[in-house]
């Protein structure tokens, strides 16, 4: 249950814009999720093979950074995830 939430977040942001890995490092962690990047890269490749996810490189101070976008098949993902959240919230709120 862990791992969907973190992959919806995920989703979230890079449907509303590129994002990196340290970005959302931080990002999950400004909501309480304690993981490293050893956890996160796998999620981010995994959400990539799985169609979630698009990569594109750019260079950034000399370096390569890898950026990933919300795929149509994400959008998709995101938006049943959404509603299925939406669903379990009202029944589990009282």
């Amino acid at each position: 249950m862990f791992l969907g939430f973190i992959q919806i977040h995920i989703l979230h942001h890079a449907k509303e814009h590129p994002v990196y890995g340290a970005w959302m490092l931080e990002e999950l962690q400004e909501h309480g999720y304690e993981i490293s990047a050893g956890t996160l890269y796998p999620i981010f490749h995994n959400m990539e093979k799985d169609g979630l996810l698009e990569k594109e490189e750019r260079l950034v101070d000399g370096k390569i950074r890898k950026y990933y976008s919300a795929t149509r098949k994400g959008d998709v993902i995101l938006d049943k995830a959404r509603a299925q959240a939406y669903e379990l919230f009202k029944e589990i709120k009282d």
